[in-house]
């Protein structure tokens, strides 16, 4: 990079940003849009010399004048309760729709997977014969059995707190080792998928699949997606290190890091909602068809706040990331 021609090109641009800097509250509309914007060149700018011709002195200016437009930018400190708002109305919902075709890629991928092998197992008697003995299997499907028993072994809080607990588990092993090149979440999603396809053939075999899904189907829909979104968002940050785009992969990983810890938080909640259902609907005496209407309701209220609220939010440039000014997304200038 030839520094002389670097600032002789954006000099104007830096002096215009120092310019409304000073005259901070003052600023109305259009000179208010025209900051936001020219302190985020200003950062990429000061990316540009960093990475390729680290001059001091031009380091200096740049970085002490991105700050003072991030401050002019962002105002002042926003309250506590504001920030959880604008979490869970737009940043949340925002990362996972942006995330929207790699969960929804695995979860068509898992459900696939789970059918052929719960197939598989319901038709082929040497299969199962491999799975369990005779006994194991008519103990774990027979009416009142191991299967039915299971939602309903312990008190239903401390079932709640423990199912929770296991699939948040789950979700974070997928976002975080999904770094790993995604190998982590692979092996999660197998074991899932396999869980889930072994215990519908066994049930299947016995003639109980209805008693099978009248079961999972309550809490598993909502479930099932929150461990989708997790497990398609690690495979999304396991990309990010093989294919890093336009960002250099330490800028990459750091956005796409700090988006998948505050998915985490929202995955948390949703899992703490499935796992509500589980331990409080799905054992209960109503009726199948209103226990699965209570589940089917739970998922297509979170599939309208992902796809209705998280994508007029992605739309507008949020993306997720829990430290926005520093991401360069979901800023705006406070203006008298």
């Amino acid at each position: 990079m030839d520094v002389d021609l670097f600032v002789a090109t954006h000099r104007a641009e830096w002096d215009r940003l120092a310019e409304l800097v000073r005259r901070g509250r003052t600023l109305r509309g259009p000179e208010a849009d025209e900051l936001i914007t020219l302190y985020q060149r200003c950062a990429t700018h000061l990316s540009m010399v960093r990475s390729a011709a680290p001059d001091p002195a031009l380091l200096s200016r740049l970085s002490s004048l991105v700050a003072q437009a991030r401050s002019a930018v962002t105002g002042t400190p926003t309250a506590a309760w504001r920030e959880a708002g604008l979490f869970f109305s737009q940043r949340f919902p925002a990362a996972v729709y942006r995330s929207r075709y790699w969960w929804l890629g695995t979860a068509l991928a898992t459900v696939l997977v789970s059918t052929l092998l719960g197939a598989w197992v319901a038709t082929d008697a040497g299969v199962r014969s491999s799975i369990a003995a005779p006994d194991q299997i008519r103990e774990l499907t027979a009416p009142g059995g191991a299967f039915e028993s299971y939602y309903s072994s312990n008190p239903a809080g401390s079932f709640a707190a423990q199912v929770w607990t296991n699939n948040a588990w789950v979700a974070a092993t997928c976002l975080f080792f999904g770094v790993l090149l995604g190998l982590p979440v692979f092996v999660a999603l197998w074991a899932n998928a396999a869980n889930v396809g072994v215990s519908a053939g066994l049930m299947a075999a016995a003639g109980r699949l209805d008693v099978f899904f009248g079961l999972i189907t309550p809490h598993g829909l909502l479930e099932l997606t929150a461990v989708f979104v997790a497990a398609g968002t690690g495979l999304r940050l396991g990309w990010t290190v093989l294919s890093p785009g336009p960002r250099t992969r330490a800028v990459a990983l750091a956005q796409e890091g700090r988006t998948v810890a505050a998915m985490a938080l929202g995955l948390a909640c949703v899992l703490l909602v499935s796992g509500v259902i589980e331990a409080f609907v799905t054992p209960s005496p109503l009726p199948t068809w209103a226990r699965i209407g209570i589940g089917v309701l739970a998922e297509a209220a979170f599939l309208t706040y992902v796809f209705v609220l998280g994508g007029r939010a992605a739309r507008a440039g949020v993306t997720g990331d829990v430290d926005p000014r520093q991401g360069g997304g979901d800023v705006r200038p406070q203006t008298a």
